[in-house]
């Protein structure tokens, strides 16, 4: 066999980053755009039935002045705090704002705290919020930090007439979904009834789509109905869930995850969450030592009803049926995710104690698209709420007077240590005393941050928190307890307002002008440069799919600054085109040939390009350091498409011009710039 020459491999290579390019620009379109290709994958699979997996859809992130939203200004008063803790203060703030935000439910919302000579001010965005009454409401309270204790008042049974309303609105919920089944038989669309019918505000907007939903979701008798049925299919009746009457329609099937069963037994200590016994750590972890060893196959239920502080551990031997390892505490899941079939491993350490664990079996599942009509029923608790698992003592923030991170002197343990007014003092030992051998929760803006044991009677107004954590985190709840005391009142100074109309026409503006500026582009380009300017409109569509792809992968919030970021980058990508264009043009002019003008045209427009965006780059990323979130979008927009046009334009334009060198046996012609007539003696 002959060897390849120099030339043959060259010419490979460069066929081999052609296909790379190629493939580069599908993979990226895909993920940009997947509605098409999946749309292909469905009739295929329909067709051949191989059953190729769909490109999961992901849409960008819009900001606040394109999916519409509320912007609101908070100004903090920290007259009344020392001027070393007014910063923490503040931040202790904003952590709280952040948390209400979440608990609204709100999208990507932006929590950001600035200082403006004396004057500490919190910027709030969210985007997609109707209710700005409500939001307005939630966030302006000032943070609650609250005592609680365990309520063990039984819920009441519901009256007669409440329980005849409850019947007669699930009555009347099966004859609407009956009466959708109808429609549906008289071969009505289903999407359109979804649309139309399902009160599932969520997904009627989507027509009826809920995605892949797998065994570990909260919808088991949905997903236990698209495994009977095939893809396509449409419920025949109404499907009962927790939510109401679902009628179902099936889509395509994947591989899910991994589901476990296993037993264990839990040993917990005092300090450990949710737990009443009085073993210290150290006591638990030997107790939990032995019924490791003691532990086997047969004996395990019997043990596990013995020992375990699990309550409902106690009545079925340990048993936690079927699961997936995410839907266990981290450590629990990945003890079980490096053990066999059929291991006894541990002892386990998590938040919740000691754990042994049997693996007894485990199963691979599936995942299924379906998309539903849904009819809501009620259920008792609807009507009657369960009684909340804590109640009020009358202790919080009001009486606390500091809260500092300490170490206990003889094991180094960090703690953190609160004290309160002689309101608080009083209120505290009452609870103690009614509270011994019992968990007192606290509670910050309605959330649990510690659920400590009381060993015994408090009097002084001095307690301490202990749980595992660092002295980072013991700083953090210090903090956060403080910013619930100290009186940090806020004051709205701003309220901005975005439809979700007047975000939907700016964006589509937006589209179109970026369309309009990459023709304009690829017309200037062609024109002018004629052969290398249909390679730089290429290079060009290929940067446009590349800096989306990004903005997806990475997840960059998409603001009109942010578009105007990249269509500006649009434009800065073709500059250093042009920059190389010029060159190889006045290299053509001096006589060279085709190959050694594209070489000395592209190493000598490297040095202007590189100081070009070098500069550019420097701008983008002082306006990200130092500028506020609108300006900060279009910075992030215009850094990314400085780097990606530096791989278009250097690397990507250079290998499709020594590809189609040859074709032209290294002579220019007509179709480059700089081409001359009449022959020319031609440098080597």
């Amino acid at each position: 066999m002959k060897n390849q020459t120099p030339t043959n491999k060259t010419r490979s290579a460069l066929r081999w980053s052609v296909a790379g390019i190629v493939g580069l620009f599908i993979v990226a379109l895909a993920f940009v755009a997947p509605e098409p290709f999946n749309k292909g994958i469905t009739q295929l699979n329909t067709k051949t039935g191989i059953g190729l997996p769909t490109i999961p859809v992901r849409p960008f992130r819009l900001g606040l002045d394109l999916r519409g939203g509320v912007q609101l200004v908070y100004q903090a008063d920290v007259k009344n705090i020392a001027a070393s803790e007014q910063a923490a203060a503040v931040e202790g703030v904003r952590d709280v704002i952040e948390r209400r935000v979440n608990g609204m439910g709100v999208g990507e919302p932006v929590v950001q705290t600035s200082q403006v000579e004396n004057f500490y001010r919190i910027n709030v965005e969210l985007p997609g919020v109707t209710d700005v009454a409500q939001a307005i409401t939630m966030i302006g309270e000032t943070p609650i930090l609250e005592f609680k204790e365990q309520n063990t008042e039984p819920a009441r049974d519901l009256t007669a007439q409440e329980q005849k309303d409850l019947d007669t609105f699930n009555a009347e919920a099966k004859k609407q979904a009956n009466a959708a089944l109808a429609r549906l038989k008289k071969n009505e669309n289903f999407d359109t009834l979804a649309t139309q019918l399902s009160q599932d505000e969520i997904t009627k907007n989507n027509r009826g789509y809920m995605g892949f939903v797998g065994t570990e979701s909260i919808y088991p008798s949905l997903h236990e109905w698209a495994k009977e049925n095939k893809e396509g299919a449409v419920s025949q009746t109404a499907i009962e869930s927790g939510e109401g009457y679902n009628i179902l329609k099936r889509g395509a099937e994947r591989a899910g995850g991994t589901e476990i069963k296993a037993s264990h037994i839990l040993v917990c200590y005092l300090g450990s969450q949710n737990c009443a016994a009085t073993l210290t750590k150290d006591e638990a972890k030997t107790k939990a030592q032995q019924l490791f060893d003691q532990a086997n196959a047969s004996n395990f239920a019997q043990l596990a009803k013995d020992n375990t502080t699990d309550p409902a551990g106690k009545e079925d031997g340990g048993d936690l049926g079927w699961f997936t390892t995410s839907s266990m505490v981290a450590e629990f899941g990945q003890a079980l995710t490096s053990a066999k079939k059929g291991d006894i491993i541990g002892p386990v350490e998590t938040a919740f104690g000691f754990h042994i664990i049997y693996k007894q079996d485990e199963r691979a599942t599936s995942e299924y698209e379906i998309s539903r009509i849904l009819f809501k029923t009620k259920i008792a608790t609807d009507i009657v709420p369960v009684p909340e698992d804590w109640k009020a003592t009358g202790l919080s923030g009001k009486q606390l007077q500091r809260a500092e991170v300490t170490t206990d002197p003889q094991t180094g343990t960090v703690m953190v240590s609160i004290r309160f007014n002689a309101e608080g003092t009083e209120l505290f030992k009452q609870i103690t005393e009614r509270n011994l051998q019992k968990p007192v929760a606290i509670f910050l803006d309605g959330e649990a941050i510690s659920v400590p044991n009381v060993g015994s009677v408090i009097s002084d107004g001095n307690a301490v928190i202990t749980g595992q954590f660092d002295l980072a985190e013991a700083r953090l709840l210090a903090q956060r307890l403080n910013a619930g005391a100290l009186p940090v009142p806020v004051e709205l100074v701003s309220r901005q307002g975005v439809e979700a109309s007047l975000g939907a026409d700016s964006l589509a503006r937006s589209v179109q002008a970026g369309i309009y500026g990459a023709i304009l582009i690829v017309i200037f380009m062609i024109a002018v440069y004629r052969l290398p300017g249909i390679l730089a409109a290429v290079t060009l569509a290929l940067y446009i799919v590349l800096t989306l792809a990004m903005f997806k992968l990475i997840g960059v919030t998409i603001t009109l600054a942010g578009i105007a970021g990249f269509i500006m980058s649009m434009g800065v990508a073709v500059d250093a085109n042009v920059l190389i264009f010029e060159r190889l043009k006045e290299e053509l002019q001096r006589g060279r040939s085709l190959k050694l003008a594209v070489e000395e045209g592209f190493m000598r427009a490297w040095t202007s390009i590189r100081d070009g965006n070098s500069s550019t780059m420097i701008t983008c990323l002082i306006l990200i350091w130092l500028g506020t979130s609108f300006v900060k979008g279009f910075a992030v927009t215009l850094a990314l498409g400085i780097v990606v046009s530096l791989f278009t334009a250097i690397t990507v334009t250079r290998v499709l011009l020594r590809f189609i060198a040859p074709w032209f046996n290294n002579q220019a012609t007509w179709l480059f710039p700089g081409y001359k007539s009449k022959e020319t003696p031609t440098q080597k």
